[in-house]
């Protein structure tokens, strides 16, 4: 069975950073697309990187592209998520996921759906 779990959340004031980890068990994250979707209270879901099953390809939304990166080490089952100069509108509950389907131009992630997920970590920035 598959299982994902994220870690590495917490509260930062703006202009900080953070690393996220996720934690593959019951496959290999050279299998599917791989990344991260989050979400803010009140709010839809955004997914907002995701890295292909070889690692050769990183996709990322408009609102984190620049500020952040994705990265995943097969051999840890582990991927990350490094988050620099975040803002407060970066607020939101992260969550790790495989991705079943997304939607890309170029490098610019606009659309995707999810399949395994973890339970999520909160990313809270404000001073």
């Amino acid at each position: 069975q598959e299982h994902l779990v994220e870690s590495g959340g917490g509260l930062v004031q703006p202009g900080g950073s953070l690393r996220l980890s996720c934690t593959a068990s019951g496959f290999s994250l050279d299998r599917h697309t791989v990344g991260w979707f989050r979400q803010a209270p009140g709010k839809d879901r955004e997914p907002i990187s995701c890295i292909s099953n070889h690692g050769d390809e990183t996709f990322y939304a408009d609102s984190v592209k620049g500020r952040f990166t994705i990265s995943k080490d097969i051999n840890r089952r582990t991927m990350y998520l490094q988050m620099d100069d975040l803002k407060p509108e970066d607020t939101a509950t992260y969550y790790c996921a495989t991705f079943l389907y997304y939607e890309a131009t170029y490098s610019r992630l606009e659309d995707a759906d999810f399949g395994t997920r973890g339970q999520g970590t909160q990313v809270t920035v404000s001073s």
